[in-house]
């Protein structure tokens, strides 16, 4: 068995995992522990081969033993309890849909990224931060972000901006003229809160605006050198 390979996963998290055996038991899962852990075949959606990695949940079966299972669906649920708009969330990647990318949410939950709100590129097992962007009144599914709300997205935003400045030499051939498209290309955000960020740090001095980008201002690129 494989020793230590994988970061380590715990009982009750969304991981996505290698196939590191298979026999008439079931297949067994790299989860960074010292025993790989079962994902029986009653458990299982498809058959995985060795070198496969399959998304599951990980759970105690009923003798206490870590077990995982592929059926998601036995164990999240759509109707969050307990999450409020604003709030920060684990979110794992399962699957993209029309509408952008379906996640489990705190290990509990099933939440939707909407395509629109997906400022970077994801694939499917990735973890990432994100946050409740609305709890459905009618039903009480989760509609989610990867930036907060309010001041908080800006200050993301803003410290975006500012990292690509740096990294660029001071200097981005971007503005508020410029196509959306190129905007989310290379900052990975929306064109009006690109917009409503550089306006935050115009006034607060930390950048010059020029007619077909921004720059550095003196006192914040001497501060980054």
């Amino acid at each position: 068995m494989r020793r230590g390979r994988e970061p380590q996963a715990a009982v009750g998290e969304v991981a996505y995992l290698p196939v590191v055996a298979v026999n008439n038991t079931g297949a067994f899962l790299d989860w960074g522990h010292a025993s790989d852990v079962l994902l029986p075949y009653g458990e299982q959606q498809f058959r995985p081969t060795v070198g496969r990695r399959v998304l599951v949940l990980l759970y105690e079966d009923d003798q206490g033993r870590p077990v995982a299972t592929q059926r998601l669906d036995r164990h999240l649920v759509d109707e969050a309890v307990g999450l409020n708009a604003g709030d920060e969330v684990a979110l794992v990647v399962a699957e993209q849909t029309d509408l952008g990318y379906k996640a489990t949410v705190n290990g509990r939950f099933w939440g939707l990224l909407y395509r629109d709100d997906v400022t970077r590129p994801l694939r499917r097992g990735q973890r990432v931060q994100g946050y409740v962007k609305r709890v459905r009144e009618e039903d009480g599914r989760l509609d989610l972000s990867l930036l907060p709300s309010g001041s908080a997205r800006l200050d993301v935003v803003g410290d975006t901006v500012l990292k690509a400045l740096r990294e660029s030499g001071g200097y981005l051939s971007l503005s508020d003229a410029s196509p959306a498209g190129e905007i989310k290309a290379r900052l990975g955000v929306s064109k009006g809160a690109f917009k409503q960020a550089i306006g935050r740090l115009y006034k607060q001095q930390r950048i010059v605006i020029e007619p077909d980008g921004i720059r550095l201002a003196v006192g914040e690129a001497s501060r980054s050198s």
